[in-house]
């Protein structure tokens, strides 16, 4: 999409954050437990919560309306994750997901981070290709997610 700016996100991003995430995953809420979908949708709490624990960053159109999502944070012995990542439904196939992927790389990258994770769940294959053609794995590492299978993929960066 033209004229996306990616960058962190801010406070007065509070509202467009959960509206992204809401919007992106709302086609899999039947697919998704109750606990699943509300952890990865984002009430106000737990946007504060990843906010305090996480690096946020928002792709935002010209009039700075976000349109993607994505967190990254450093977990411990030069690895990374990443999580919540979100494209508007009306944005995906622009290249935000790619831009936005990127970006978080970096800023584990510039965080001494010499690879990332990330977990997803078994409903979004979509997902699970665009992850493994930006050369993401899975691990063969799996754990509940409020009653879902989480899947862990990995990617070594350079």
């Amino acid at each position: 999409m033209e004229g996306a700016i990616i960058r962190p996100a801010a406070v007065a991003d509070a509202d467009g954050i959960p509206e992204c995430l809401g919007a992106a995953f709302e086609p899999f809420r039947n697919d998704y437990t109750k606990g699943a979908y509300e952890d990865t949708v984002l009430a106000k709490d737990s946007l504060s919560r990843r906010f305090s624990e996480m690096t946020v960053l928002v792709a935002v159109d010209r009039f700075g309306k976000v349109i993607g999502t994505i967190a990254c944070k450093v977990s411990g012995d030069g690895e990374g994750h990443l999580r919540g990542m979100a494209v508007l439904p009306e944005c995906q196939g622009c290249g935000i997901a790619h831009q936005l992927l990127e970006r978080a790389e970096a800023e584990l990258i510039a965080a001494q981070c010499s690879r990332a994770t990330l977990d997803t769940t078994e409903p979004l294959e979509r997902a699970m290709r665009f992850y493994e053609r930006h050369g993401y794995r899975r691990s063969g590492r799996t754990q509940d997610f409020f009653g879902m299978r989480l899947i862990e993929y990995g990617k070594r960066l350079a």
